[in-house]
């Protein structure tokens, strides 16, 4: 689709990054030292440590990411959800005071602190570097996506200047800075969620989502086939002349190519071969132009998608349920009709590339349980293969939050264990509430008419757009925030593993705080262009699907 930019979005985004640049330069002139770099000094309170780890934790995966998986494959992708907060169990009874009993800066410190080992040392302080670059490609991925509906700049810029920005916040003041700047987006984002949540539930679901009246939606029709026989179609109406019919995965999928008023459309045929449904397609000309339905991005023939096709309140059917409340609104859901998109790549129509999205209507109770995405179920399908690839990414998940540098470090910025630990309490509050909002965030992008087809980590925002712009210039702007407190983190733990753990105590480089500082602030800076370079690469990947790397590489570690 074609993001509009709006003047309000941009004013608020300009608004947050100047508290954030004010916050950084507030704190460099007081941190000096190695510890106040690296750790804050040891002396942030444990509530304020707490939000800050929610800030910290919830990155670009959990808020698009996962609202975009659930918008897309329903249940499976708050599955994700219910790893990411699991994880924190291990971080609460196994992690959070012996590493602040055991370390000083980094995690390296705190496994070597009985063996005095070199290669200990040079293991962990490499694989904090290995994890930290796997888990910075999502959230720069994450930047690029929200910065062309934001700013109305292209995906390059949104990682450049978040990369920009992380530096600057990092290199200015180090774990200080980082600390404050997270706590504030924390705090932001659970609460905007909420209210999110709460405008989603007051509009309830319908048959024919209009983004609150702003946006007609797009009826998608239907054509009668006069006679199909496995090669061959004609059509009832002769208005319509069929160009092209294209049978795909072994004839378990045809899409059909129509001709009419000198426009073209591609539909799919249906199981029982007596109706064309109406899909929506992208085409790749040889030369590399992309047509949207046939005509440029710019001329917005790419319609927004999602809703439901019954919808039952009572007992009977409905056009739509009126406003709903946390359990009504799942309900609604489960006993009705919701309708996916599903994607089809590599078509090919003579020289030319064609991906097809077509519908495919699911009743609702199919979208709240596994098995959309994963496949978990033997009578669905499901081999022991694909049971192992599900626990795999559980187990990855589940361990993986515990062995995550950016979650370690700020460990050491609390004054002693048990304050480590009431850390621990109230980011798990913190985080599980947020991950319960995200369950009504993506399903009500699923069913309001609001997905972007191409882009399904823009789910959350582009949700908040359809109540108005100035609930998405928030949304987007906390989103944006959301990736540069992640970011710091990560790259905070990195510049600690290179100067600390490296240059300091592995190879025994002799260095003052000042000079420890400087190597720190210096490799901050090389990380930052290395995340760059990755998030640019990696662009249009789903972001919770990167994450999923990230905790497998972590997890392993």
């Amino acid at each position: 689709m074609n993001y509009a930019v709006s003047p309000w979005a941009i004013t608020i985004f300009i608004a947050f990054v100047a508290a954030v640049l004010a916050i950084s330069y507030h704190f460099s002139r007081t941190t000096k030292s190695a510890k106040g770099f690296f750790a804050a000094g040891g002396q942030i309170h444990w509530s304020v440590n707490g939000v800050a780890f929610a800030g910290d934790y919830l990155s670009a995966a959990s808020f698009l990411g996962i609202c975009g998986m659930i918008a897309f494959s329903g249940y499976d992708g708050f599955l994700y959800s219910v790893g990411y907060l699991a994880g924190w169990v291990v971080a609460m009874f196994v992690v959070a005071e012996p590493i602040k009993r055991l370390g000083k800066y980094t995690f390296t410190d705190a496994l070597n602190a009985k063996f005095n080992s070199r290669g200990i040392q040079l293991a962990a302080a490499i694989s904090t570097l290995l994890v930290s670059i796997f888990y910075l490609i999502p959230q720069m991925v994450g930047a690029g996506s929200l910065v062309t509906p934001l700013l109305g700049l292209p995906h390059e810029a949104g990682v450049v200047m978040v990369g920009t920005l992380v530096i600057i916040i990092v290199a200015t003041a180090g774990m200080a800075s980082t600390t404050y700047v997270q706590f504030l987006k924390g705090g932001m984002l659970i609460v905007f969620s909420i209210a999110l949540v709460f405008l989603v539930l007051y509009r309830g679901v319908s048959t024919a989502p209009d983004q609150g009246g702003d946006v007609p939606y797009r009826q998608f029709a239907a054509v009668n086939v006069g006679s199909w026989d496995g090669r061959n179609l004609a059509l009832a109406d002769s208005g319509w002349q069929v160009a092209g019919v294209f049978p795909e995965n072994g004839g378990k999928l045809v899409f059909v190519k129509l001709l009419r008023g000198g426009e073209e459309s591609f539909w799919k045929l249906n199981g029982d071969g007596t109706l064309l449904e109406e899909a929506q397609h992208i085409t790749v000309r040889p030369d590399g132009t992309r047509l949207y339905n046939g005509h440029p991005k710019e001329k917005g023939r790419f319609y927004q998608v999602g809703h439901m096709s019954r919808v039952l309140k009572g007992g009977r059917e409905v056009a739509k349920s009126g406003t709903t409340d946390l359990f009504s609104f799942i309900r609604t859901v489960k006993e009705g009709t919701v309708v996916r998109w599903l994607k089809h790549a590599g078509l090919r129509d003579g020289d030319d590339r064609v991906t097809v999205y077509y519908q495919q209507p699911t009743a609702g109770r199919e979208m709240l349980k596994p098995g959309v995405k994963f496949k978990v179920d033997s009578a669905r399908g499901a081999t022991t293969a694909n049971k192992l690839d599900f626990v795999s990414l559980m187990i990855a998940l589940f361990f993986g939050t515990a062995a995550l540098p950016h979650v370690l470090i700020r460990y050491y910025t609390v004054p002693d264990p048990a304050s480590a630990r009431k850390s621990t309490i109230v980011a798990i509050a913190a985080i599980g509430l947020f991950y319960m909002l995200t369950l009504y965030m993506g399903l009500g992008a699923a069913v309001g008419g609001v997905l972007d087809l191409t882009n399904d980590n823009m789910s959350a925002p582009l949700l908040a757009k359809s109540f108005g712009v100035t609930v998405f210039a928030i949304i987007s702007a906390l989103a944006f925030a959301t990736v540069l407190g992640t970011v710091s983190g990560l790259i905070i733990a990195s510049s600690g593993a290179v100067a600390h753990d490296l240059m300091d105590r592995f190879f025994k480089i002799k260095m003052d705080e000042h000079q420890k500082v400087r190597w720190g602030k210096l490799s901050a800076v090389g990380v930052g262009i290395i995340a760059m370079v990755l998030g640019i690469v990696f662009k249009g990947m789903n972001v919770s699907y990167l994450v999923g790397w990230a905790f497998a590489v972590a997890a392993s570690a």
